[in-house]
C-alpha cells in the first residue's frame, strides 16, 4: 500500500465528479447534512473519510464512541471510509451526500475551481506529512542533496513533488524520477537513492536488510501547507452552521482524547473500526504517534486543533500555486466557523 494509496488519486477525475455532484444536487442533503433532524437534533451525520479505517481518524472513531456526536445533538454517526474506490470527499460534501468530508488541499482546490460550493473549514494536519526517505549510509539531508540522484514518486504524488521542486528550485534535469513501485524495497537494492513517502508511514528501516533511513518533511523543506483537511458545502456554512458547530465540538473532543491516550485510540483502530483491515497494533501506535506531531503544534496550542492560521492558509496557497493550481484563499478557505467554535467554547483549548 504506502503512499500509492494515499488521496491524491486523480484530480481530473476528482473536479469532474465534483463538478458534476455540485450542478445535479447544489447544496446539502437530508439525513447525511444533519440538517433535516427535528427541532430537538440536527438528525443523523455522515462524514466521509480520506481513506480506509485506519488510525488517521482514530478522533472521530472516539467521538462516536464516547458520545459526542450524540449529546452534539446528531442522530446515526456514519463515518464512510475512503480509498481507491471509493467516491472523493470533495464529490460527496459537494453533492450532500456528507455532512463534512476530509481530503488534501491538492484535490479540494482543483475542485473548487471546477466550480464545486466547498470551503476548508479546518484541518487535521497543521504540516504536510510528505517526506522524502534515503539511506542513512547516504542521506538526503534536503534538497539540495537530491541533485544528480534518483528518487521514486508515485502518480498519484506527481503534484506535491512538483510543488516542492519549484519550491527548492530543482529543476526536471537535476533529478531523475522514475515510478514509485515499493520505496522500501527500491531504495535497498539500489534502484532509488530516495523516495517521495508519508512520514506517519516512516519505519527508519529500509528493505529485508533493515537498513536504517532517514527522513525530512517536504513541510519544513519549502512547502508548508495544512493536510487531511475538513470541508463543508457552502450552504452548509450559510444554512446550517450551528449543526457544523456541533459537529466540530464533538470531533475535537475526540481528537483530544485520542491524544491524552494513544493507546486508548490504537486499540479501538485495531479492535473495532479497523478491524478488517488487517492492522498492526504496533505499527498503528508508531503512526499515531507521528501523527500527533502533525496536529499538535504551536499554534493549535494557543488556537485548539483543526485552527489554521492565516499564515499557514497563504502558504497553502502558495504551495498550491507551485503545483499551477491558480485559486484565492477566499475561493478554498473559510476559518470563521471553527473561529467560532472556540470563540464559543474556549474550554476546548
Amino acid at each position: 500500500m504506502n503512499i500509492t494509496r494515499r488521496r491524491l488519486h486523480s484530480l481530473a477525475a476528482a473536479g469532474v465528479l465534483v463538478a458534476l455532484g455540485a450542478s445535479a444536487c447544489g447544496g446539502s442533503d437530508s439525513d447525511a447534512s444533519g440538517s433535516s433532524g427535528s427541532s430537538d437534533g440536527f438528525g443523523d451525520i455522515e462524514i466521509q473519510l480520506s481513506y480506509i479505517k485506519n488510525i488517521e481518524f482514530s478522533g472521530n472513531y472516539l467521538a462516536v464512541e464516547k458520545g459526542y456526536y450524540t449529546a452534539a445533538k446528531f442522530g446515526k454517526v456514519t463515518l464512510t471510509a475512503g480509498g481507491s474506490s471509493a467516491t472523493n470527499a470533495e464529490a460527496q460534501v459537494a453533492s450532500g451526500q456528507s455532512f463534512i468530508g476530509i481530503s488534501s488541499p491538492l484535490i479540494t482546490a482543483p475542485a473548487v475551481v471546477a466550480g464545486a460550493e466547498i470551503k476548508i473549514i479546518g484541518a487535521d494536519y497543521q504540516k504536510n506529512p510528505f517526506n522524502i526517505v534515503s539511506l542513512a549510509s547516504a542521506p538526503f539531508k534536503g534538497p539540495a542533496d537530491m541533485k544528480g540522484k534518483t528518487v521514486a514518486v508515485s502518480d498519484f504524488n506527481s503534484l506535491v513533488f512538483q510543488a516542492f521542486m519549484a519550491a527548492n528550485q530543482l529543476t526536471k534535469a537535476d533529478v531523475t524520477i522514475v515510478p514509485f513501485t515499493d520505496g522500501e524495497a527500491q531504495l535497498a537494492s539500489g534502484q532509488v537513492q530516495g523516495y517521495l513517502g508519508y512520514t506517519t508511514d516512516f519505519k527508519g528501516v529500509a528493505g529485508n536488510d533493515d537498513q536504517p533511513t532517514v527522513e525530512f518533511l517536504l513541510a519544513d523543506e519549502g512547502l508548508p501547507m495544512v493536510a487531511e483537511v475538513l470541508l463543508a458545502a457552502q450552504d452548509t456554512i450559510d444554512n446550517h452552521r450551528d449543526a457544523l458547530k456541533a459537529a466540530l465540538v464533538a470531533t475535537i473532543k475526540g481528537w483530544k482524547d485520542a491524544l491524552a491516550d494513544p493507546a486508548a485510540a490504537t486499540k479501538l483502530t485495531v479492535e473495532d473500526y479497523g478491524k478488517d483491515q488487517d492492522l498492526d497494533e504496533a505499527g498503528q501506535l508508531a503512526a499515531f504517534t507521528k501523527q500527533a506531531t502533525l496536529m499538535v503544534t504551536d499554534d493549535t496550542r494557543a488556537n485548539g486543533l483543526m485552527t489554521i492560521t492565516p499564515q499557514l492558509v497563504d502558504e497553502t496557497i502558495a504551495g498550491l500555486q507551485l503545483a499551477d493550481i491558480e485559486i484565492t484563499a477566499k475561493q478554498l478557505f473559510d476559518t470563521s466557523v471553527i473561529d467560532e467554535v472556540y470563540s464559543e467554547n474556549p474550554d476546548l483549548k
